[in-house]
């Protein structure tokens, strides 16, 4: 219901002030910590009720209609109406109402509802309102109480937001004068929120049924096409091509039924006329499909005659006159003397109708109708289909009559649309891959910032602590160095854990060529296992080394050579069984021609499935079911620091006979010369 700028701003002037508002806060001050423990504890249990309600309900509609009785009931109102908010994606709001027991044993109101009346101190807001917040109320409230058996005479409101938008009203209404407290626009304003969630479920589920909707309509379309290209590309009769395509048109928009009417000119100067004027030909019915259920019906009063002159038909008429515009009759009876219609349409039995002409090249060849005996909306998505098999009626037409000449045409357009609704399905399954892909992301992403938090925080909290106990007086030597031991190692952590992220932002986008020398490879592995010899041990574990027998040289980075060792012996002790042994084997070999070093790490654990060897190396990800700390970060900067080296790595998983464990190996293959190797770049 439409709005005068003048109520509006007035209306708003109203709104923003209430006449009760400094007598309710001199009322407050005088026992403010009960009347504030009180309101937040029903505020909450009335937010636990909703939630409860939004969790339980299945279909929006009986979701706000249990919604309005709880406020209704909780706040003693007469009536409680929730309205959702139009949109541009839905133009037609959802209302849901609760009425008091007393009330809907009346048949009516005796007051008829006028949203001029609404004015202070009628409508109030339980918060600030805006221009927009008072024209979302009033609409509201005059989409969802037209039929409410309640005078309304006090309406305490509040619009309801979800991200910075309006989604709904709530409106609660007495039937009888009333000074709304403070008490009760807080707790209104308290469930505000919770109420916006309701709002945001009912639009969501009504945007699910419209996509539903759409994938339906959408496949039954496809389907269609696909059998009109296949009639197309047949090689029947005429006639009986275009009774195929009527049935199948008419079954896929489940309509009552549909003709094909085709038009049989005898004025040889039809190109000549003016298009206002109706020439003269002859209108037959070709093809006829009937639903089942009305069979029966249409038999009684269908006329035996499938001829009629164009001009004794004032509905094709203007079907002619219309060019290329679809002609809609409803179900009611007005159009009957408006359209007359020849007795072949029967509109007694049929009254709801749309007539599509079939033209081609400036030349209407005749009608497609498709009739239902209740009214029926037509969608812009139908009406396409409609006026593209029409348009195929039309070239089967043409190509009946000119032979070979138009079948080249014919095939051209089959192709094209052929082509636009794979490119259609392409786009669709890329677009799906790539929202799976933001979600994936997503998750990663809190994941990451979860775990990065708190490895970050850890040593901070305790060089903070390490730090108030050496400020204490009197502390002893050996207690200050114990702490400042704890000082560095905390330091330290917080120092790699930066290092590692800076390095593995280098190396993704800086390709820098490897700084390489000649080491001792031998030399270079008993040393790494030397280092991690005594953390084993702690852990239970031993470690075996399986070299060559003569010195190996390698030319390679060495820091980056040693942190991928580190960081690979370092996950082997994670994830290895106590009592267990950890291998490590480096030998040489010649793969394609080129000398290469490979290096093999294999520790016994919990076995890695396909799903987790396929991201293990990937940034931030874990392992399901593995509670071992960490940042995700080790084995993605391995990857990063193999591929900087020119080389490759691969994990394998075997299961151990008789043993819920398996072997896990690391394998690491190096060039063992520079010179055969190209630097690492992103195309890799």
């Amino acid at each position: 219901m439409a709005l005068t700028s003048n109520s509006v701003l007035e209306t708003a002037n109203n709104l923003s002030s209430s006449p009760q508002c400094l007598h309710e806060v001199e009322r407050l001050t005088q026992y403010p910590v009960k009347l504030m423990q009180y309101e937040e504890e029903l505020a909450l249990q009335l937010t636990q009720k909703i939630n409860q309600i939004i969790v339980n309900h299945s279909t929006a509609a009986a979701m706000l209609q249990d919604i309005a009785q709880v406020l209704g009931i909780t706040f003693k109102v007469d009536c409680c109406c929730l309205v959702t908010v139009s949109d541009e994606e839905f133009s037609e709001e959802i209302a849901a109402n609760w009425c008091a027991e007393k009330f809907l044993s009346s048949q009516s109101s005796k007051e008829i509802f006028s949203t001029q009346q609404l004015d202070l101190p009628v409508v109030q807001c339980a918060c600030e309102p805006t221009i927009e917040d008072i024209s979302t109320i009033k609409n509201s409230l005059a989409v969802g109480c037209q039929c409410l058996p309640v005078a309304i005479k006090a309406v305490l409101a509040i619009p309801t937001r979800l991200g910075n938008k309006n989604n709904g009203v709530i409106n609660l209404i007495k039937s009888q004068p009333y000074n709304w407290s403070d008490g009760e626009k807080h707790l209104l304003k308290a469930i505000e929120a919770v109420c916006a969630i309701a709002f945001a479920q009912v639009a969501q589920a009504r945007l699910i049924a419209l996509q539903q909707q759409y994938l339906q309509l959408h496949a039954q379309h496809q389907n269609l096409i696909k059998q009109l290209t296949i009639l197309n590309r047949s090689n029947l009769e005429l006639n009986q091509m275009l009774q195929l395509t009527l049935a199948a048109t008419a079954e896929a928009l489940q309509v009552d039924r549909g003709l094909l009417i085709l038009l049989k000119y005898s004025d040889p100067l039809l190109r000549t006329l003016p298009r206002k004027q109706i020439p003269k030909a002859k209108a037959t019915v070709v093809g006829e499909w009937i639903r089942k259920s009305a069979n029966s019906q249409l038999q009684q009063s269908q006329s035996q005659d499938t001829s009629f002159w164009l001009s004794e038909c004032n509905l094709c008429q203007r079907a002619f006159h219309d060019y290329g515009k679809p002609i809609i009759l409803s179900a009611d009876t007005q159009h009957r003397d408006v359209f007359p219609a020849a007795p072949v349409f029967a509109l007694k039995d049929l009254p709801a109708a749309l007539v599509m002409p079939l033209e081609s090249q400036g030349k209407i060849l005749g009608f497609l109708v498709l009739q239902q005996a209740k009214p029926r909306h037509w969608q812009a998505a139908e009406l396409n289909m409609v006026e593209m098999v029409c348009a195929q009626a039309s070239n089967a037409i043409i190509q009946n009559q000119t032979l070979r000449r138009v079948q080249t045409l014919v095939d051209e357009r089959t192709a094209q649309l052929q082509r636009s609704l794979d490119v259609q399905a392409k786009l669709y399954e890329k677009q799906r891959r790539h929202v799976e892909q933001l979600r994936e992301l997503n998750q990663l992403k809190d994941e990451f910032l979860s775990n990065m938090s708190d490895r970050l925080r850890y040593p901070l909290t305790n060089m903070r602590m390490a730090l108030r106990i050496l400020r204490q007086p009197g502390i002893t030597p050996e207690r200050q160095a114990k702490y400042l031991d704890i000082l560095e190692q905390e330091c330290s952590k917080e120092i790699n854990l930066i290092n590692d992220l800076l390095t593995l932002q280098k190396l993704e986008t800086h390709h820098e060529r490897p700084q390489y020398e000649t080491i001792d490879l031998n030399a270079r592995i008993q040393d790494l296992a030397a280092s991690f010899q005594k953390k084993f041990l702690e852990q239970g574990l031993s470690i075996n080394l399986d070299l060559p027998n003569q010195p190996l040289k390698l030319q390679t980075e060495l820091e980056s050579f040693d942190r991928i060792l580190q960081e690979l012996l370092t996950n082997a002790g994670k994830f290895s069984e106590r009592d267990t042994t950890v291998q490590l084997q480096a030998r040489h070999q010649i793969i394609e021609h080129i000398d290469r070093v490979i290096i093999k790490v294999t520790n016994t654990g919990m076995g890695i499935s396909q799903e987790e060897a396929s991201y293990i190396f990937d940034k931030f990800r874990r392992g399901k079911g593995r509670w071992t700390p960490g940042t995700g970060l080790g084995l993605a900067l391995v990857k990063s620091l193999v591929q900087h080296l020119n080389g490759e790595i691969a994990v394998e998983s075997t299961p151990v006979e008789d043993s819920n464990l398996s072997r896990i190996s690391f394998t690491l293959s190096l060039p063992q010369f520079a010179t055969e190797s190209k630097p690492y770049s992103e195309s890799d």
